[in-house]
């Protein structure tokens, strides 16, 4: 079995996690999937801000888990769902990290949405 020897955030790989502070919901074909306003957004070197999504927030009757894994030697195995849907599943197009690695332990039981897969937006509540 490979051993794998996880890397550290750092000045040259930053990566921050804080709570959003806003609510945030993901869309397939114009159906709510996920509600959230305790997402994280987590920011890593130079890529994209992600919001990350507490499980119980998202409709866990249209997850279906897949095969697919990848993993990042900052974050540790990210393992992959497909969102199961009227008009066709959307493959793998959410990934968590069921047990990150130390440095960003707060993402554990949260989910990510590839964005150019589904619409996530922040909703502005009415004052």
């Amino acid at each position: 079995m490979e051993i794998r020897e996880p890397k550290a955030p750092s000045p040259d790989h930053p990566i921050t996690i804080e709570a959003t502070g806003e609510r945030f919901v993901v869309r397939v074909n114009g159906r709510v999937v996920a509600d959230s306003t305790a997402t994280l957004t987590v920011r890593e070197a130079a890529y994209p801000p992600v919001q990350y999504f507490p499980i119980a927030d998202v409709e866990q009757a249209v997850l279906r888990r897949t095969p697919t894994s990848t993993y990042c030697p900052y974050k540790g195995d990210a393992s992959y769902y497909t969102i199961a849907g009227q008009d066709g599943d959307i493959e793998d197009a959410i990934w968590t990290y069921a047990e990150p690695y130390p440095a960003v332990e707060a993402i554990a039981g949260y989910l990510a949405f590839y964005p150019d897969r589904v619409e996530i937006g922040s909703v502005v509540e009415p004052e």
